[in-house]
C-alpha cells in the first residue's frame, strides 16, 4: 500500500467555473404529480437557491436568508414552497420591499405550505432559522464524534428533509441550482455537496469563518447536503479523496482507496462523470444511512470501515447515483425504483468490473435474499409494486426488485446492447426528471423498436406495475455462497461450531451463515456460537447486528451487555432497526432492555432514526 499523504483543504482542486445550467424541465404528466410537495411548479417554480446561513451550535439551529430566483407564468401573483417549522421572520422582493405570505396548515410528515403574494418579483428573499427539531439536521455534541472535542452537524435531505432548514420546493421534480456561504465556528470546518469555492475558509466575524459553495448543475433539492465538524482531507488520487476527522483519517483512506478506481469503472460503463470531484466524507456513527449520493461529496457511515474493504459496494452504490438518481431523478418518490434500483444494477456492475464476477454474483446472490424476504413481509400486494405508494415499496424492493429487473433486460437482449442503450438513456434525459411512464416509453422507444416477440419476453407492465415477482426474473447465484450453505448444512445438522474455518470470510459469507441458522436455538449452542467465533464483540457492524438478532429471538441474557453496547455506538437504520424491532418482539423480555438502551442511545441518533423508533417504542 503507497503511502498516503495529509494535505491542506487549500489543496483541493476546484471545478472550473461555469454558468448555471438553463432551468430543467418539469413534467405535467398525471403520474408526474408529487402529493409529498405543495409546490404547484407549472404556475410559479424556483430555479436557484443562494443561502447565507449561520450555524448555530447553541441554539441548534441554522439561520440567515434565502434568496429564492422564481420563473413563473406572466400572470402568477403567488409562488408555493414547502415549509416544516421554519420559524421565519420576513419576506421581502430583492429590492427589500416587504411581501405577504402565509403558513398553511400543518401535516406531521408532509410539513405546511408556504405560499408568498410575489406580484411581479422574480427573487425574492426570505429571512428565518431553521427549528433546533428540524427533521434534516444532526447536531451531535463532542462526546458523540471520534474527537470528543469538537461538535459536529450534518443534513440528511432525503426524502423530504430537506424543507426542515431551507425554504424553497422540496420536490425531486423540480430541479434546482444552488449556492450557498455558510459561516461557523472557526475552528470547524463546513462542506457541502457543491464546488468549494473557498476550501480553507475566510474570516467573517471574530470566533468565525464562512464557507462558499455552488452547484451550477440543476439538482433535486434532497441534494443539497451540510456537514460541519472537525474535518480533514486526504487525497486518493486527481479528483477523488476523504474527508473524516482527523483520528480516522488514515483508516478511512485506506479501506476507501478503491474510489478513483470507482469512478473510472463508472464511467468507462455508462458515460462521463459530469459532476467534477468526487470525494467522500465518513460521518459519525450516528449518520442513520450507509452513505447518501449527494453529489461531489458521498456521505458515508463508518459501519463500511471494516478493514478487508467488503463494504465498499457501498461506495459504489452511491457513485453510481451520479447517474441514476442525481442526472436522472425520480420526479415522485412512487417511481423512487429509478433512482435505487438502476444504481443497484450499477453498483454490482462497478463491483464487477473492480473485483470479479464472483464478488459481484455473491453480492446480488444476497440482494435476492432480500428480494424474497421482503416480498413475503410486506404488508399487501401494493406494496411490491414498482411504481407504488408516494413514499415507495417496501422494504428494500425498490432496490431489489428494480435490480433485478433491469438484470432480466440486460439477460434478454444482450450485455453489450443494454450497455448501449443505457449510456444513451442517461445522455437523453441528463439533469431531468423522469417517472416509470417515462422510462418504459424511452424503453419500447429506443431499445425494443417495435419487436413485438421482445416485447412479450420482456413482461415490462408486469413489471413496473403488477404486485410480486415476474415469472422471467433473473436470479444470479453466487459459488462463493453455496460454500457457506454447504457448511450451514453441515453446522445445522449438529456439526461443532469450531470445525468450520472462518478467518477469510467476507462479510456477505457471514451474513449468509448468521440468517441462514435456525431462528430457534439452545443455550449451549449460542453459547459455543458466541465464544468460538466471537459474535457478542465483533467490531463489524453487520455481523453484530446479525447475532444479537439471532441471540435475542432466544432471549439469551448473555448477550445483553452486548446490545447495550451496540446501540449507542451505531446509528445506521439498516443496522439497528432490526435489534429494536427483534427486542420488542419478545415482549416482557426484550421491551425493558429495548426502552432502557434507547434511552441512552437516542441522542445520538439522527432525528429521523428518532422518529421512527418513537413510534416503534411507544
Amino acid at each position: 500500500m503507497r503511502k498516503l499523504l495529509i494535505v491542506s483543504f487549500a489543496a483541493v482542486a476546484s471545478v472550473a467555473h461555469a454558468a448555471p445550467d438553463a432551468p430543467s424541465p418539469i413534467l405535467t404528466t398525471p403520474e408526474a404529480k408529487d402529493v409529498l410537495s405543495y409546490a404547484v411548479p407549472e404556475v410559479a417554480r424556483v430555479t436557484h437557491v443562494d443561502l447565507n446561513l449561520t450555524a448555530d451550535f447553541k441554539a441548534q439551529v441554522m439561520r440567515g436568508t434565502a434568496t429564492l430566483d422564481i420563473l413563473a407564468k406572466p400572470d402568477a401573483r403567488e409562488i408555493v414552497l414547502d415549509d416544516n417549522k421554519l420559524v421565519i421572520a420576513g419576506i421581502t422582493d430583492a429590492a427589500g420591499k416587504p411581501l405577504k405570505w402565509t403558513v398553511g396548515a400543518h401535516d406531521e410528515y408532509k410539513g405546511a405550505p408556504l405560499t408568498v403574494e410575489i406580484d411581479s418579483a422574480r427573487r425574492i428573499v426570505i429571512t428565518y432559522q431553521s427549528d433546533p427539531g428540524a427533521s434534516a439536521l444532526g447536531w451531535l455534541s463532542p462526546a458523540l464524534t471520534a474527537g470528543k472535542a469538537k461538535p459536529y452537524l450534518y443534513s440528511q435531505g432525503q426524502s423530504i428533509n430537506n424543507r426542515s432548514w431551507i425554504p424553497t420546493q422540496d420536490s425531486p421534480g423540480i430541479r434546482q441550482s444552488w449556492s450557498a456561504r455558510i459561516t461557523v465556528p472557526s475552528d470547524l470546518v463546513a462542506l457541502m455537496s457543491a464546488e468549494r469555492l473557498t476550501p480553507a475558509g475566510e474570516p467573517a466575524a471574530p470566533g468565525w469563518h464562512s464557507y462558499r459553495f455552488r452547484m451550477d448543475h440543476n439538482v433535486p433539492p434532497y441534494l443539497i447536503a451540510l456537514a460541519v465538524g472537525d474535518l480533514k482531507f486526504q487525497p486518493i488520487d486527481r479528483r477523488t479523496g476523504i474527508y473524516t476527522e482527523p483520528a480516522m483519517l488514515t483508516r478511512d483512506a485506506a479501506e476507501l482507496s478503491d474510489t478513483g478506481k470507482m469512478v473510472d469503472a463508472a464511467e468507462a460503463l455508462y458515460g462521463k462523470y459530469r459532476w467534477g470531484r468526487y470525494d467522500v466524507l465518513v460521518l459519525p456513527p450516528s449518520f442513520p444511512f450507509g452513505g447518501m449520493e449527494n453529489p461531489t461529496l458521498t456521505f458515508a457511515t463508518p459501519t463500511i470501515i471494516t478493514g478487508d474493504k467488503s463494504n465498499v459496494d457501498v461506495i459504489a452504490h452511491e457513485l453510481a447515483h451520479s447517474w441514476s438518481g442525481n442526472l436522472v431523478t425520480n420526479a415522485t418518490w412512487s417511481d423512487s425504483w429509478l433512482n435505487e434500483g438502476f444504481t443497484t444494477y450499477f453498483e454490482n456492475r462497478i463491483d464487477e468490473a473492480l473485483y470479479g464476477k464472483e464478488r459481484a454474483a455473491t453480492l446480488a446472490d444476497l440482494l435476492w435474499d432480500n428480494l424474497q424476504r421482503d416480498l413475503k413481509a410486506a404488508p399487501d400486494a401494493d406494496a411490491t409494486r414498482l411504481h407504488g405508494k408516494p413514499e415507495g415499496t417496501f422494504g428494500e424492493l425498490d432496490y431489489t426488485k428494480g435490480s433485478t429487473f433491469l438484470r432480466t433486460i440486460e439477460y434478454a437482449v444482450g450485455r453489450a446492447r443494454w450497455d448501449a442503450y443505457l449510456t444513451s438513456y442517461f445522455d437523453r434525459h441528463a439533469f431531468q426528471p423522469q417517472t416509470t411512464a417515462g422510462f418504459l416509453a424511452d424503453l419500447r422507444a429506443n431499445l425494443i423498436k417495435g419487436d413485438a416477440a421482445l416485447e412479450a419476453k420482456l413482461q415490462l407492465d408486469e413489471w413496473a406495475y403488477a404486485p410480486g415477482l415476474p415469472a422471467n426474473a433473473v436470479h444470479v447465484r453466487s459459488a462463493t455462497l453455496a460454500k457457506i450453505d454447504e457448511t450451514l448444512k453441515r453446522v445445522n445438522a449438529g456439526a461443532p461450531i469450531g470445525s468450520i474455518d472462518t478467518t477469510r470470510w467476507s462479510t456477505q459469507e457471514w451474513l449468509r451463515f448468521l440468517n441462514g441458522l435456525p431462528r430457534e436455538q439452545s443455550a449451549a449452542r449460542l453459547g459455543e456460537l458466541d465464544r468460538t467465533l466471537g459474535l457478542s464483540a465483533s467490531p463489524n457492524a453487520y455481523i453484530r447486528s446479525a447475532w444479537l438478532v439471532l441471540a435475542i429471538a432466544n432471549r439469551y441474557d448473555p448477550a445483553i451487555p452486548s446490545i447495550a453496547q451496540f446501540l449507542p455506538s451505531v446509528g445506521r437504520g439498516l443496522l439497528i432497526f432490526p435489534v429494536y424491532r427483534a427486542l420488542k418482539a419478545q415482549g416482557d423480555w426484550g421491551m425493558p432492555i429495548a426502552k432502557r438502551d434507547y434511552a441512552i442511545a437516542r441522542k445520538g441518533y439522527h432525528p429521523t432514526v428518532v422518529a421512527t423508533l418513537d413510534r416503534l417504542l411507544g
